[in-house]
């Protein structure tokens, strides 16, 4: 049928004539953790830690799982994070960017649900808000090969693990997708999520400056190699890494104090470059 003017659309619209699709917010918290060192001469070991909560309702009830939650018909979608971050973890103002969306059929089994992701970056340690109970922060090692990755992820008492199949999509742009090989202890498709973040951030540190939304605001230039070997599961060498981030920082008058080696010099991040 056609109308001759919106007015005349609108008043014969009906609501009811289309299938209803309801949208939520997940959001993937990173992070870097120490573990504490026994040797008093080395730095403290670094993880990538992501933050997850505990499912205390079903569908998925005592089961972990990404923060997240249904957007309000009332709420613009970039409050609906910020808000859910606040409900159920306790954490206000962090850097938070979109991920991709996801859309699979079956993968809520209370209705056809659309989730669109979201990847927050923060320093952990800086903190001032104490997390929920239910909240828990887990390091984060992972195992790629040829066509799958396994990823683990541990906060001292709980194990999680799950494996992603990769397969090339496009050739010409190394475009490749993902899909939850093995999963028996994350909720949804948080898996997915998860590797997305991951695979976002280590593009991302190569060409921009967001790291830095991970670090303390004084650092050494050892720790910031650390964080930057930890994301991109790689040893970086010393001149290599020293040229990537010359312009990126500046070297402050204070030194690192409490370490059994010597002293070292504390940087800070050149705002001013900021991408």
């Amino acid at each position: 049928m056609m109308y001759k003017s919106e007015e005349e659309f609108l008043k014969a619209y009906n609501p009811n004539a289309y299938d209803r699709i309801s949208l939520t917010t997940d959001i993937l918290i990173l992070s870097i953790s120490d573990e504490a060192s026994t040797n008093y001469r080395k730095s403290n070991k670094k993880y990538m830690s992501v933050l997850l909560v505990k499912r205390d309702d079903y569908p998925f009830k005592d089961k972990w799982c990404l923060p997240g939650g249904f957007l309000r018909v009332d709420e613009e979608l970039e409050d609906c994070p910020k808000r859910i971050l606040a409900q159920e973890t306790n954490l206000h103002d962090i850097y938070l960017e979109q991920l991709y969306s996801y859309g699979g059929v079956n993968r809520d089994p209370r209705m056809r649900i659309v989730s669109v992701s979201y990847m927050a970056l923060v320093d952990k340690n800086r903190l001032k808000d104490k997390l929920s109970p239910n909240a828990s922060w887990f390091n984060i090692n992972y195992f790629e090969e040829e066509d799958n990755v396994l990823v683990i992820l541990d906060n001292g008492t709980d194990t999680i693990k799950f494996k992603i199949k990769k397969t090339l999509k496009e050739l010409t742009t190394d475009r490749y997708k993902f899909e939850i090989a093995e999963n028996n202890d994350l909720a949804f498709d948080h898996p997915l999520v998860i590797w997305a973040g991951i695979e976002r951030l280590k593009n991302k540190i190569g060409y921009t400056d967001v790291v830095f939304n991970m670090m303390p605001e004084l650092f050494a230039l050892g720790d910031l190699q650390q964080v930057y070997e930890v994301i991109l599961n790689k040893k970086l060498l010393d001149p290599a890494f020293r040229r990537i981030i010359a312009d990126k920082v500046e070297k402050t008058d204070q030194v690192q104090t409490g370490a059994g080696h010597r002293p070292s010099a504390l940087f800070r991040y050149k705002k001013s470059t900021k991408k």
